[in-house]
């Protein structure tokens, strides 16, 4: 054998050998250009996959390609010179083993880097990328490409992104920890360096300090020695407690296998990075059991804090009971009184008895919202769970979602969102991909589980789990094998009446959940109800009522301006102005002239709704909040209208086309800046406030001063995003609240369905535990806060004009468990709040005498009673599904034409449409640009996937947005919102308009990249 090919098979052996850590110190994009033997598309290939699924990924992707390949000679080579910027991944391949790594020093570095992890939220609020960039690039710990790459993500998207993209480059140098600590220091980051420097474990472990730290930092070692001996006793006696706290954060990240979904770019790269194909977490000086000594892992659990004990009050462990045994049940106790609790034992108890049977067992627990995941992962199943079993948190923000079949392989509790279930459930139907079955799972875990009903994602899985059922029974009968089908667990505070308005109809809903989730029985507190309510606190119930007879000349203004509107195009409602019936009215009018081609009708309607938005924000809170909404608008409108936008032609190249503006627009846009100054003067005159408001500040101040501030804590929900983010900035305008120690903040949710900005994932969470710590003591929520959150116990809850149903209702009266709390309507009189609530409260009763009937029924009649829906519901959904198949066959794209639903200027064909990820709907025709002109986009957000948007698309005769522009694999192509058009049917002249593209029953083909490409070459020829 030559020289070479022995070089070579090293390599692969090592690769083989140290594959975690590779994967965990290679920087795959600056490697990848010294490899001259990978052709381009397999480069394009791995670099896509960096892009899109992080550089672990892609890590993993280089390598399983390096080992299945077959190279010229001297790949090997060019390789190892690749490594040269990633000095940690060369040591590992270097031929020379006496150049590896030592165990202590892998150590050595996992802590610092597990350090850097427990540190990175202080790190991300409160240091500047730009201010230490340079220092990096001159201590050698970034490259100039690194360099580039944290200043272009500081001035895109912000100082966090930045700080998160410096520091997962930054540990994958050989010396980084004394570096940045020298740099901090240097920055006037002094209050940072302490933090690192203060955990005392670096200090404590003699071993490390004498093998380690001198190996890993050569240069400034020292450094951190002299640091220690410089702090003041006071300073050693803090950090001495900061030491306590991150030992204890340090052991539940060696006994967890995940990767936290607020620290993604982190998990992309180096720190926490999980090595999905072993199970377990490759920071932790162990790489498929081969690295770290016995004593230091002897250590390791030394360190470890005591592992909490699992035990149940008696009223969760009378509801737990069945469900030892093996039942499907659904688990009804109140909001607080510790669900998840209760099903972390069952989880326990399902899995011991299945590992002492030698029987497969795995657990999977389904929640409806993202937060959820972690926060179930976090508070109850590892700390409880991790010892013996492996515990992973997997949802649409993580990473791991496209891995999910081989998670699911690895682990023994999952914990996700119920839509990646169904996902991968979708993918073994179909084949397309590797996915999982109902069968792999011993037990689920439905949280929340009053949501499976009707077409929710729950019942969705649910259905085939029935449905399953059924074939078993036809198995049995025919004494053929059946396949095994997993416990289901349901939890909920409230199943709910489902809007009934008879008891007859509430025991048929709580039957229909029982059929839904395949519940032998439901199970309620009995014996145990007065330690439960001893533990379960019911708050204090108060209505404040508003008079609604203040002076609002703001409000005659806007009706006055309304009338105007309405003349003008000859409107006639039968419903008042502000009111949700107007609303509808409106939205009803802006649709029949939209298919009815009627721009004028169309174009007033929308404006009339964006009045009475005013209206209702006037009624609910400030009248400059109203102001402020109308004038957004309409600067938008204005500015659309000034829309204009270049073009490349063969004859002109700086042509430009600007926007058609018709009599209607003219007319809207003089009659609201006519007004403009009187609806602003009006707006700041404090005389004519709401009155709710007064009521609401009142309420506050009455509670924060009966209650230690530092102690308080409230929720106010109100409906809107608007209503939360104005309420929010409206408190803590006012210095009286802060006198009493009031610190408020609003919470809204994370989708983008609403055109108010939404909050991410990681600004909930980040408000959230401020929340729990008091840096926050008064939340203004949306709904997204009145269930299944972990928020904490609260003194006051003020439901703020705002009342749903009975589920919401239970919800939100849950979370003021404190002692002595007090729960809260705040409403306007006459406007039928109160009428409301009270008809939530005897719904409640109905829920509660139909569970009861429910129980005590005959068990053949009960099991009868869920058979029979059972079937129903599978029979209904296959002839709804073969509804939509035949629909789908006979309607052809070719079949439909768009028109914009404003001026009706047609668009598009059905035929110019095409498909990406079954989700985006592009149209990539040269006639297509035309139509269209392309302005900044200001609601622009990052997005993790591999396309991202550049621009809003508006039509180019009268500014109606139509999308968006989006960037995928290269392409720039219009993507459209169905929302934005009105749908002509040629066959039968009729037209339609949707929400969604997946009510459009038309099968569009995919988008053909090859085409593209071809005629996008012959174009530049």
């Amino acid at each position: 054998m030559s020289f070479e090919s022995s070089q070579e098979k090293n390599f692969l052996n090592l690769i083989q050998c140290f594959r975690p850590r590779l994967k965990q110190y290679i920087r795959v994009e600056p490697v990848l250009d010294y490899l001259t033997f990978l052709d381009r598309e397999k480069k394009e290939h791995i670099r896509q996959t960096a892009a899109t699924q992080g550089n672990a990924v892609a890590a993993e992707f280089l390598l399983s390609t390096l080992e299945k390949g077959t190279w010229g000679p001297g790949w090997a080579q060019e390789f190892l010179t690749g490594l040269t910027g990633c000095t940690l991944a060369a040591r590992y391949m270097n031929p020379d083993l006496a150049d590896l790594p030592s165990p202590s020093l892998e150590t050595c570095y996992d802590q610092c880097v597990q350090l850097l992890d427990i540190l990175q939220p202080t790190l991300v609020d409160k240091l500047q990328a730009t201010a230490v960039v340079d220092k990096c690039l001159e201590k050698a710990l970034l490259t100039k490409e690194d360099t580039n790459r944290v200043i272009n993500l500081n001035e895109n998207y912000g100082n966090e992104h930045a700080v998160r993209e410096l520091l997962n480059r930054i540990v994958q140098k050989e010396d980084w920890f004394s570096k940045f600590l020298s740099i901090l220091r240097e920055t006037e980051h002094i209050k940072l360096a302490e933090d690192f420097i203060a955990v005392d474990y670096l200090e404590d472990n003699e071993e490390i300090k004498e093998n380690g730290i001198e190996e890993l930092f050569p240069k400034d070692g020292q450094d951190v020695d002299e640091t220690f001996l410089s702090l003041s006793d006071q300073q050693q006696e803090e950090n001495d407690i900061l030491s306590v706290e991150s030992d204890e954060l340090e052991s539940s990240f060696a006994g967890s296998s995940v990767v936290s979904e607020s620290d993604t770019s982190l998990a992309e790269g180096s720190v926490s990075c999980l090595d999905e194909s072993l199970g377990h977490n490759s920071n932790m000086g162990s790489v498929s059991g081969t690295m770290g000594s016995d004593s230091d892992q002897d250590d390791e659990k030394k360190r470890a804090s005591p592992e909490p004990e699992l035990v149940l009050r008696s009223y969760q462990m009378e509801v737990a009971e069945p469900a030892l045994e093996g039942k499907n049940i659904i688990i009804i106790i109140p909001t607080g009184s510790g669900k998840t609790r209760v099903a972390v034992y069952i989880a326990k108890d399902h899995l011991d008895k299945k590992k002492k049977a030698s029987e497969p067992g795995k657990v999977m627990v389904l929640v409806n919202k993202v937060p959820l995941v972690d926060q179930h992962l976090r508070k109850e199943f590892n700390p409880f769970l991790k010892k013996c079993y492996r515990v992973i948190g997997v949802s649409g923000d993580s990473q791991l979602k496209i891995s999910f079949p081989e998670v699911v392989r690895s682990y023994d509790v999952i914990i996700s969102t119920a839509q990646i279930l169904e996902n991968s459930l979708l993918d073994s139907e179909n084949g397309d991909d590797d996915g999982v079955q109902l069968s792999d799972f011993s037990l689920i875990i439905i949280d929340e589980c009053h949501h499976t009903n009707k077409e929710a994602v729950y019942n969705t899985i649910m259905r085939r789990y029935v449905k399953q059922k059924m074939k078993n029974c036809r198995l049995k009968k025919a004494n053929k094998p059946v396949v095994p089908q997993p416990q289901i667990l349901g939890l909920t505070a409230s199943p709910g009446v489902g809007g009934a308005t008879k008891q007859a109809k509430a025991e048929d809903h709580i039957l229909q959940l029982c059929a839904n989730l395949d519940a032998s029985m439901i199970v309620t507190v009995k014996e145990n109800a007065s330690f439960l309510k001893e533990q379960v606190k019911e708050p204090c119930k108060k209505f404040v009522i508003a008079a609604d007879n203040r002076e609002n000349p703001f409000k005659k203004k806007l009706v006055e301006i309304m009338t105007n509107i309405q003349n003008f195009c000859q409107m006639n409602p039968t419903s008042d102005l502000g009111t949700q019936s107007y609303e509808q009215f409106v939205i009803q009018k802006e649709k029949r002239a939209a298919k009815e081609g009627n721009c004028k009708e169309r174009v007033c309607a929308e404006h009339l709704r964006k009045y009475n938005e005013a209206l209702q924000i006037n009624d609910t809170i400030r009248m400059l909040d109203a102001y402020q909404h109308l004038e957004s608008f309409y600067n938008d409108e204005k500015e659309k209208k000034m829309a204009t936008q270049e073009y490349d032609q063969e004859e002109d190249d700086n042509e430009k086309k600007a926007l058609k503006v018709d009599e209607t627009d003219t007319f809207l846009l003089d009659l609201f800046y006519e007004n403009k100054k009187e609806l602003k003067k009006l707006a700041m005159t404090p005389d004519y406030e709401n009155e709710k408001l007064t009521k609401l500040r009142n309420t506050i101040m009455e509670e924060f001063t009966k209650t230690d501030g530092s102690v308080a804590r409230g929720i106010i929900f109100t409906k809107t995003r608007q209503s939360a983010y104005s309420l929010s900035q409206w408190i803590n305008s006012i210095e009286k609240f802060a006198e009493v120690g009031v610190k408020a903040h609003h919470l809204i949710g994370a989708g983008n369905s609403s055109e108010f900005k939404a909050m991410t994932q990681n600004e909930q969470k980040e408000v959230i535990n401020n929340f729990r710590t008091g840096k926050i003591n008064l939340l203004i929520a949306t709904t997204v806060a009145e269930e299944g959150l972990d928020i904490k116990e609260c003194n006051i809850v003020i439901r703020y004009s705002l009342v749903t149903n009975e589920i919401a209702m239970l919800q939100a009266r849950g979370r003021a468990r404190a002692d002595e709390s007090t729960y809260v309507l705040v409403a306007s009189d006459g406007s039928g709040v109160v009428e409301r609530e009270n008809v939530n409260l005897y719904r409640e009763k109905m829920m509660h005498k139909a569970i009861e009937r429910v129980q005590n029924m005959k068990p053949e009649e009960y099991a009868q009673k869920i058979w029979g829906l059972q079937k129903q519901s599978l029979m209904e959904k296959k002839m709804k599904t073969r509804k939509s198949l035949a629909k789908q066959i006979k309607d052809k794209p070719s079949l439909v034409t768009f028109h914009c639903k404003k001026c009706n200027v047609q668009a598009c064909s059905g035929e110019d449409i095409q498909v990406i990820e079954n989700m985006h709907h592009v149209i990539m025709t040269q006639e297509f640009k035309s139509f269209y002109i392309v302005r900044e986009n200001k609601a622009l957000q990052k997005k993790f996937a591999d396309y991202q948007t550049n621009g809003e698309i508006i039509c180019s005769q009268c500014g109606q947005s139509w999308g968006t522009m989006m960037v995928n694999k290269g392409l720039d192509l219009p993507c459209l919102k169905i929302r934005n058009f009105v749908v002509d049917f040629k066959n039968n002249s009729e037209k339609k308009q949707y929400k969604k593209w997946v009510e459009l029953p038309i099968a569009f083909p995919k988008l053909d990249y090859a085409e593209h490409c071809m005629f996008s070459d012959e174009d530049e020829y």
